[in-house]
């Protein structure tokens, strides 16, 4: 029995070790090099940032941004290839040592926004803005390939950079963003095993990190439902079937879905952002023939993502059929689906960012009820897509939210995911790579 003990002991010791082994970040002399170079080149990857946040552009359509992210790739010695789902742009750094392919994704597109900071390097595009910090994630990209090129024979195999247009979600009618890329071969020749992202969140203070160990962001669905009812003078109601107060009333009733009908504990948003007379000039004594409702749903599981998506329809067609009037159109679109980490890559790779960061400023936080498309590539390899904090209240930096025209940015921020990135992609290949 002793002997036993002792073997039982010995194996838990020696399963640890492997455990801790396997979690160490990369070698101390390496993160000082890289928060070496990432300082001595801060001037210059702010300068890319200004360039970007001053010339957005559209989902689909960043032909000026996606040529300005190949030249400087280009001018880095890296492999470039353009026209990847229609405008992105995919980088290749192959280090001087053998070993995997590790992906990095930055977001490319901006916002029909009108920019309101009165800035030097506020947006010269009428309209369009970076309002969702897409130009701080293609600096950070693009800051990292910097200071990795400059020490290519640390790094042990390859890192794909990965410029992906349309995250927003491309035009009606078109293809794009994530999926379209991955359908192109994103991942391919040379085959990525691992791939890593980050999006800024105005929540968190700069130099801090937040994750999640799962569930991250959640999907996002869009709706679009007709009420059909009779149209009539505002005078004689009782000769109508009133849409308005159909779609009203399916309005109220969808808010039950949330608040009654699914488990609390499994979290869902359903939002009317459009509600509007359909095909016809309203007027203010006209009862209408037709009203559209669009929205967006947002779920943080596949299950509940379901769920809504039936009741609503079961509301929409019973409310309607009660009143007299009919659903002309429930067209219900799954854009992106939950965003959920490899729980086994974020544990691996959170000693690295404390390293890097501290541990004081790498923070647990809650999943947002926000979307991103990064979940597709995370369909297909394992992934890690995290936060930045961009807020500093002492230099008045406190943004309230993004996509917003006054969204602002402690450009600080930059130079820390630089140092972030860079520490992770290095540790992975490093680490995994044995």
């Amino acid at each position: 029995m002793k002997y036993f003990n002792f073997i039982r002991l010995l194996l838990t010791f020696l399963f640890m070790l492997y455990f801790y082994l396997e979690t160490l970040p990369a070698d101390r002399a390496v993160q000082s090099l890289i928060v070496q170079k990432a300082e001595q080149s801060r001037d210059k990857i702010i300068s890319i940032r200004h360039y970007l946040h001053m010339y957005p552009e559209l989902s689909n359509r960043e032909y000026k941004t996606s040529e300005y992210i190949a030249q400087t790739l280009e001018k880095l010695g890296l492999e470039v290839k353009r026209g990847v789902a229609k405008t992105g742009v995919v980088g290749l750094l192959k280090g001087e040592k053998s070993g995997l392919t590790v992906g990095i994704r930055a977001d490319m597109d901006a916002l029909p926004i009108q920019e309101v900071n009165d800035i030097p390097y506020s947006s010269k595009n009428p309209g369009i803005m970076h309002a969702c910090g897409h130009d701080i994630h293609m600096a950070v990209a693009l800051g990292t390939a910097k200071v990795l090129s400059e020490m290519r024979d640390k790094i042990k195999g390859n890192v794909k950079f990965i410029f992906q247009p349309a995250e927003e979600g491309a035009p009606d009618g078109e293809e794009g963003g994530a999926a379209l890329m991955i359908k192109e071969g994103v991942l391919e020749n040379p085959e990525v095993s691992a791939i890593f992202g980050l999006h800024i969140f105005p929540d968190l203070k700069v130099g801090t990190i937040g994750y999640n160990l799962t569930t991250t962001m959640a999907s996002v669905d869009k709706f679009e439902v007709i009420v059909k009812g009779k149209r009539a003078h505002g005078a004689y109601p009782w000769e109508s079937i009133d849409p308005v107060v159909t779609a009203s009333q399916i309005i109220l009733g969808w808010q039950t879905i949330i608040s009654r009908q699914i488990d609390i504990r499994n979290p869902a948003v359903l939002t009317v952002g459009i509600f509007e007379i359909y095909g016809e000039t309203g007027r203010f004594n006209i009862i209408p023939e037709k009203v559209r409702l669009i929205g967006t749903v947002r779920s943080l599981s596949d299950g509940t993502r379901k769920q809504v998506e039936e009741k609503m329809r079961r509301i929409s067609q019973n409310i309607a059929r009660a009143n007299g009037a009919e659903i002309n159109l429930f067209k219900y679109v799954h854009s992106t689906p939950v965003v959920v980490n490899n729980p086994e890559l974020v544990q691996k790779t959170l000693p690295g960012i404390k390293e890097v960061v501290g541990s004081e400023n790498v923070i647990s936080v809650k999943p947002s009820m926000g979307g991103e498309d990064f979940e597709f590539f995370m369909e297909k390899i394992p992934g890690f897509f995290f936060r930045l904090g961009i807020r500093n209240e002492e230099k008045g930096i406190s943004p309230s939210a993004l996509h917003t025209a006054d969204l602002m940015v402690d450009e600080d921020a930059i130079i820390i995911g630089v140092k972030v990135m860079a520490n992770i992609l290095v540790d992975y290949l490093e680490r995994e790579g044995n």
